[in-house]
């Protein structure tokens, strides 16, 4: 079972707190990542670009010249895809990227990226995480003691508007709720600063 500090907001240990086996210590499976992280680009993915075909390019209704005679190759629209201003061949059109992965990838993914976190001392667990008002310069200095200086996801239990407020405008820093919590955003930030509660929810929605 993973032992990992309790700080508190000045950045100093009060304790330390004894992690799931089942959510944060599982081996981590590094295919299962790139699956999941590839899935939710796409999901994120429009899907409208598009280009006109033959069909759709204005002009072109008549024969350039005769069939027979001139000594020129053949055409019958100068809309063809050779000519310039022509249509495209096989260019894109809207679609949908959408496509779901197994629940059970999903989740060994979540789990692998959270013991990662934990394998390589990026994780930060915080016995509580409040302010008496929006506040972006308390946040600041919250992750000052936590000697956090690259990015870093938020963790927080429920929502609260003065803590997500208040981190919104700091560069590289995102702040999730324990039960939107992704894999991407967990790999694509250095750091994961999580508070107590947090934790608790994690697990039992996991473990």
């Amino acid at each position: 079972m993973p032992k990992v500090d309790l700080y508190d907001m000045s950045g100093k240990v009060v304790g330390d707190i004894n992690l799931s086996d089942e959510v944060f210590g599982v081996e981590v499976n590094k295919e299962v990542v790139h699956q999941v992280v590839v899935n939710q680009l796409a999901n994120k993915r429009q899907g409208t670009q598009s280009t006109k075909t033959k069909s759709e390019v204005r002009g072109g209704g008549i024969k350039p010249w005769r069939q027979k005679g001139t000594g020129r190759a053949r055409h019958g629209s100068i809309r063809s895809a050779q000519w310039v201003k022509g249509g495209i061949v096989l260019g894109p059109k809207p679609r949908s990227y959408r496509y779901t992965l197994p629940k059970k990838v999903r989740r060994l993914a979540l789990k692998s990226v959270l013991s990662s976190k934990v394998n390589e001392n990026e994780i930060i667990v915080l016995d509580k995480l409040s302010f008496d008002a929006i506040k972006t310069k308390q946040m600041v200095e919250v992750l000052k003691n936590l000697k956090v200086d690259g990015t870093a996801v938020l963790l927080i239990a429920e929502k609260d508007e003065k803590i997500e407020k208040s981190a919104r405008n700091i560069p590289g820093v995102k702040t999730l709720l324990a039960n939107t919590i992704n894999v991407y955003d967990l790999v694509k930030h250095n750091k994961l600063i999580i508070t107590k509660d947090a934790v608790s929810k994690v697990e039992e929605v996991y473990a």
